[in-house]
C-alpha cells in the first residue's frame, strides 16, 4: 500500500470534507501514499454516498472510513486524539464552524504543533463573501469565467465539467504536498486557506485580464474564427484549430481539390484570419457541414492539422484507442464489490504508481483500527492520553 518515493508517502490525513471538492483534493493525495482518513458522520455520511455511488467510489478510492459524531464530547475527544497522530486536518465547513465544534486551528496546534489545517471554502476564510453559501457555478460566475468569449457575437455559456471544485482540489492538493514535507522538518504547522473562487480566479485571470481595455471582449485576439466546434453533415462534431499559419495553411491546400472556397490566400496570416474572424468561421463552418464525421475522420487522419472529433458519450471516450493504449481508464471496485471503470492518477511516474491499491471504503468500515491505532505507542506519532 505504499508509495516509498513520494514526499506524502504515509502522511495521516484527517479528511473531513463532504461532496467534491475535498474528496478530489484528499484522493490525490491518497493516490500518492497518503494514509487519508475519511471521518464521517455516523448518521449516513458524505452526502456523495447517496447521490451517486459510484461517483463517490471515483474519488474516494484509497482512504479510509471512520465513523466519529463530533456534535459529541467523545468524539471531539477522540477526534483530538487522532490529531495528535496526523500530519493534516482538511476541511470544508463555512468558516467559524470548526471553531464553534472546538476544533478550530488554535486548539488544534495545542494538540499538534506541527499540523496543518486545510480550509477549503467556496470564498475563503475572511472578506465580504466569506458567509455566503455557494456551489461551483457561483464561483466561475464571480471568476470572470463567462466574461471570457470563445467566439464573436455569442454569449458564453456553462460547462459540465465542475472546474472552479476541480482547481480548488488540485490546489488544495499542491498546497498540501508542498506543506507537509515542511511542516514535518520543523514540527511547525500552519492553516492553509483554500477558497474555489480564487482558484477558479487564478485559471481565469491569465486570459481575462487582457480583455480590460477592450470595449468588445470578443475583439481580443485569442477569439478566433478558426478554434472552434463545428458541426458536420450527420450532425456530429469536431474540434478544429488552425489557429498556426502551417495548420492553416496544411489544411486548405489538402482540401481546396474538394472545397475550392478553400482555393484564397486572403487568411493566410494569422493576422488576417483574426481580423476577419466572422468570415473565416463561417467558412469553415460550411465546409465542414457539407462532409459526415466518419468522411472527415479519414480525410483528416492523413492531414497534418490539430483536430478531433468531439466525443459525445462516455462509452466513445473509453473506447478511444488513445485512452486504451495509456491504459488511462482502469478497473476498480466500486459500489458493492461492483467493478467499474475509474480514471488513474493521470501523470505517469518513472517510479511507478498503482492507482487502484484501495477501493472506496463503506461508512466507518475502519473505525475500529484507526482507533486502536491512536492507542498504540507505536502509531506512527505522540500516543494520545
Amino acid at each position: 500500500m505504499t508509495v516509498t518515493w513520494s514526499a506524502v508517502d504515509g502522511a495521516r490525513i484527517l479528511d473531513l470534507t463532504r461532496l467534491l471538492p475535498g474528496a478530489f483534493a484528499t484522493m490525490l493525495l491518497a493516490d500518492l501514499g497518503a494514509d487519508v482518513v475519511k471521518v464521517e458522520s455516523p448518521d449516513g455520511g458524505d452526502p456523495s454516498r447517496r447521490v451517486d455511488a459510484e461517483g463517490f467510489a471515483a474519488i474516494n478510492r484509497n482512504k479510509r472510513s471512520l465513523a466519529l459524531d463530533l456534535r459529541t464530547a467523545d468524539g471531539v475527544a477522540a477526534f483530538l486524539r487522532l490529531v495528535a497522530t496526523a500530519d493534516a486536518v482538511v476541511e470544508s465547513f463555512r468558516p467559524g464552524v470548526l471553531d464553534r465544534m472546538g476544533l478550530g486551528y488554535e486548539r488544534l496546534r495545542t494538540v499538534n504543533p506541527g499540523i496543518v489545517l486545510c480550509s477549503l471554502s467556496g470564498f475563503g476564510q475572511d472578506g465580504p463573501y466569506a458567509h455566503r453559501p455557494g456551489h461551483d457555478l457561483n464561483f466561475l460566475a464571480l471568476a470572470g469565467f463567462f466574461a471570457l468569449p470563445h467566439r464573436a457575437g455569442e454569449r458564453v455559456d456553462r460547462v459540465g465539467s465542475r472546474v472552479a471544485d476541480l482547481a480548488a482540489a488540485m490546489y488544495a492538493a499542491l498546497a498540501l504536498a508542498v506543506a507537509l514535507p515542511g511542516a514535518r522538518a520543523t514540527r511547525c504547522g500552519q492553516h492553509i486557506d483554500v477558497a474555489a473562487h480564487e482558484a477558479a480566479s487564478a485559471w481565469t485571470a491569465p486570459m481575462l485580464l487582457p480583455l480590460r481595455h477592450l470595449a468588445t471582449p470578443a475583439d481580443s485576439p485569442l477569439v478566433m474564427g478558426d478554434y472552434d466546434l463545428f458541426e458536420t453533415a450527420d450532425g456530429k462534431r469536431l474540434s478544429l484549430v488552425l489557429f498556426e499559419d502551417r495548420f492553416w495553411l496544411t489544411f486548405r491546400t489538402a482540401l481546396a481539390p474538394e472545397f475550392p472556397e478553400l482555393g484564397t490566400d486572403a487568411y493566410d496570416t494569422r493576422r488576417e484570419r483574426t481580423r476577419h474572424k466572422v468570415a473565416v468561421h463561417a467558412l469553415l463552418t460550411k465546409v465542414v457541414a457539407a462532409r459526415t464525421l466518419d468522411w472527415w475522420d479519414e480525410r483528416l487522419s492523413t492531414v497534418d492539422v490539430a483536430w478531433a472529433p468531439v466525443l459525445d458519450d462516455a462509452a466513445a471516450f473509453q473506447a478511444d484507442p488513445h485512452v486504451q493504449a495509456r491504459g488511462l481508464v482502469g478497473e476498480a471496485s466500486g459500489p458493492g464489490g461492483a467493478t467499474v471503470p475509474q480514471v488513474r492518477f493521470p501523470v505517469r511516474f518513472g517510479a511507478g504508481l498503482d492507482t487502484f491499491r484501495r477501493r472506496a471504503p463503506e461508512l466507518g468500515e475502519h473505525t475500529e483500527d484507526v482507533l486502536a491505532e491512536v492507542q498504540a505507542p507505536d502509531a506512527g506519532g505522540t500516543a494520545a492520553t
